[in-house]
């Protein structure tokens, strides 16, 4: 019983963190999620072929809880653009579900270099406070659905609410940072929604060995805590992006992120 309690303070204490960063940043958390629930997952000695890919659909399925509470402290402050939401939103469907299927196919090992790499790229990124320059105006029909099926699918696979991709396509067609960051939380749900399915359909088809309570490749005994977590501290990182210098806590966040990876990449070859 004390081992029980353990593990529910721990992914509380996960969700607390990660919802609040996912609120302030526009991001939906999984490139913190997913390398400290590989941990424990290990610690609780899951499969190993398991570990990753129940690490990104349990971090993808709390995305769903994250983006909502934030949106909606967004959407409070009128930030977020509900006619580029809605536009988009149909090519991200098609490709968080894709790119969910994809992980199934994918080795764990190749599986977890592409989300280093990925997380490298997003943290450098952040560091260096990339912004396209606006130059282009309202995007075409194919072009917004082919962008939206690129941006759900890779936010799929690495199990991130898209921040990293959404805001700058987003800042690349005009839109200022704070309309950008709101907008993406809420493409967050669509990109959470449709990977969970993806995740949930994979697991039972390719998934073996997996853990008790499992639906698919989400581990739900985490994900209820992770999103009591999430969903104390969403809105009140949310709230904080419009009183606080977003810029520099990238950065640091940024920092962090690279730490995070590099002791993910050491463990893959150690």
């Amino acid at each position: 019983m004390p081992e029980l309690y353990y593990w529910i303070a721990t992914y509380i204490i996960l969700g607390l963190f990660v919802g609040y960063f996912s609120g302030l940043l526009g991001i939906g958390g999984g490139l913190i999620m997913v390398p400290v629930l590989t941990i424990l997952f290990e610690a609780q000695r899951f499969p190993a072929h398991n570990i990753l890919h129940l690490a990104l659909g349990t971090s993808m399925a709390t995305i769903l809880f994250t983006s909502m509470s934030s949106t909606w402290q967004h959407h409070s402050h009128k930030a977020v653009n509900w006619d580029a939401f809605f536009f988009i939103t149909p090519g991200i469907l098609l490709g968080t579900v894709l790119g969910a299927v994809i992980v199934g196919y994918i080795a764990t090992f190749y599986l977890a270099v592409f989300f280093v790499l990925f997380v490298y790229f997003a943290a450098t990124q952040m560091l260096l406070g990339f912004k396209p320059n606006a130059t282009h105006d309202y995007p075409t029909r194919v072009e917004v659905t082919l962008a939206g099926m690129i941006i759900g699918c890779i936010s799929s696979i690495v199990s991130i609410g898209g921040g990293v991709l959404s805001v700058p396509y987003l800042l690349w067609h005009k839109q200022n940072l704070r309309h950008a960051i709101a907008t993406s939380a809420a493409l967050g749900f669509p990109i959470a929604a449709g990977g969970s399915i993806g995740y949930i359909l994979t697991g039972h088809l390719k998934g073996s060995g997996l853990p008790e309570y499992s639906l698919g490749y989400i581990y739900l005994p985490a994900l209820l805590w992770l999103v009591m977590g999430t969903l104390l501290t969403a809105p009140l990182g949310a709230k904080a992006t419009h009183r606080m210098p977003v810029d520099v806590l990238r950065k640091v966040f940024a920092i962090f992120l690279f730490v995070l990876a590099t002791k993910m990449l050491f463990k893959l070859f150690v």
